[in-house]
């Protein structure tokens, strides 16, 4: 099979990362036969320093044209001082928007091998964690109608509005069900129903099109018990589906927990296969170019690329082994060492994943 794929490296540690995913889809390119041709762009910091803007528009067109998106990281210190809709991440609400990206996933996942870094007890985690957060991506308090109002003797007062639709709840949902489906067939749905209007019209639309997926069950749950119950009892939970401001806030919570925030990758999901796979660290400055950097939340990012883009599940899988495989071996990069590690860097970390494919 023949498929495009924007790259955009980015800033920071993103080039260093991108290079050993993009050449981890070489493998599996080699290995199973397929043609993956890629088209490199702009994005972020090195996009303002080229030509003023964090997100030009040949970029964006570009990637309209392409099957999917790679991005590497964007922004840094150098950049900080700009007003926001000039600064790097700019780039990334104006990417998402334009390729009508809805729905976020990101997985939490506690490997065995690095059980040690998670802040949670052995008998918390138990077996492991492998969490699945779908956030809604484009609604919610964040895109809502703001302001500010002089009040009067209480002086001046900003608000933010909260709104969904009934059509921006149905879709985010389906995809939760749909990707329950393929794995515990749990989905969870996180809401302030007892206080928000808008929670409540989520909770009803939620549980309508639950309706669609009889074999799936659906917990609902209040945002501060599931914040708490992560922590508590995380292998309660598979699939989490929740507003915008609700999934920001969980998403980065599931990630704590795993204890390695540069093991983690996300994808942002529109109609149809179009996604954006990015990993979920940062630009990283001060390691960038110091062969340091952990590419594996990459590398993890493209598997689900070949999942949920392209529907190459045996690939993906294998992309997916292929790390938990050198991680039971003992090798880590510099951030997710621990006692008796051998510790490599990140272009030996990434000949190891391919190796580890080519085994296969």
């Amino acid at each position: 099979m023949k498929f495009d794929i924007a790259v955009l490296p980015g800033d920071g540690i993103g080039p260093e990362v991108m290079e050993q995913a993009l050449k981890t889809l070489d493998a599996v390119a080699k290995k199973y036969g397929h043609e993956f041709n890629t088209k490199k762009a702009l994005i972020g910091g090195c996009a303002i320093d080229a030509c003023g803007e964090p997100l030009p528009q040949y970029t964006l067109e570009m990637c309209k044209n392409c099957d999917a998106v790679m991005l590497g990281a964007v922004g840094g210190e150098k950049w900080d001082s700009l007003p926001g809709e000039k600064r790097p991440e700019a780039g990334l609400l104006g990417i998402r928007a334009g390729l009508g990206l809805y729905a976020n996933l990101r997985p939490a996942v506690i490997y065995n091998a690095l059980k040690n870094a998670s802040p949670l007890k052995d008998d918390i985690i138990k077996d492991g964690v492998n969490i699945m957060v779908v956030r809604e991506l484009t609604g919610g308090i964040y895109f809502g109608k703001r302001g500010r109002t002089d009040t009067g003797e209480m002086g001046e007062a900003a608000f933010d509005t909260e709104m969904y639709s009934v059509f921006e709840v149905e879709r985010i949902a389906r995809r939760a069900f749909e990707i329950a489906m393929n794995r515990r067939k749990v989905v969870t749905s996180v809401d302030k129903a007892n206080v928000l209007e808008s929670s409540r019209l989520w909770r009803e639309v939620v549980t309508r099109v639950s309706s669609e997926y009889p074999e799936v069950k659906l917990n609902h749950m209040y945002v501060d018990n599931a914040s708490m119950q992560l922590v508590r009892r995380p292998e309660q939970f598979d699939v989490i589906v929740t507003t915008n401001m609700f999934g920001d806030i969980l998403s980065d919570e599931a990630s704590m927990i795993t204890g390695s925030i540069g093991m983690l990758p996300s994808a942002s999901l529109g109609n149809g296969n179009m996604g954006l796979y990015e990993p979920v660290h940062g630009s990283a400055p001060d390691i960038a170019g110091c062969n340091k950097a952990n590419p594996l939340a990459t590398i993890l990012s493209a598997a689900m690329m070949l999942r949920y883009s392209f529907g190459l599940e045996e690939e993906a899988r294998a992309v997916e082994d292929a790390v938990v495989k050198v991680l039971d071996k003992g090798f880590r990069t510099s951030d997710i060492a621990s006692d008796g590690a051998t510790v490599v860097g990140t272009i030996e970390m990434g000949r190891l994943i391919i190796d580890e494919l080519e085994k296969a």
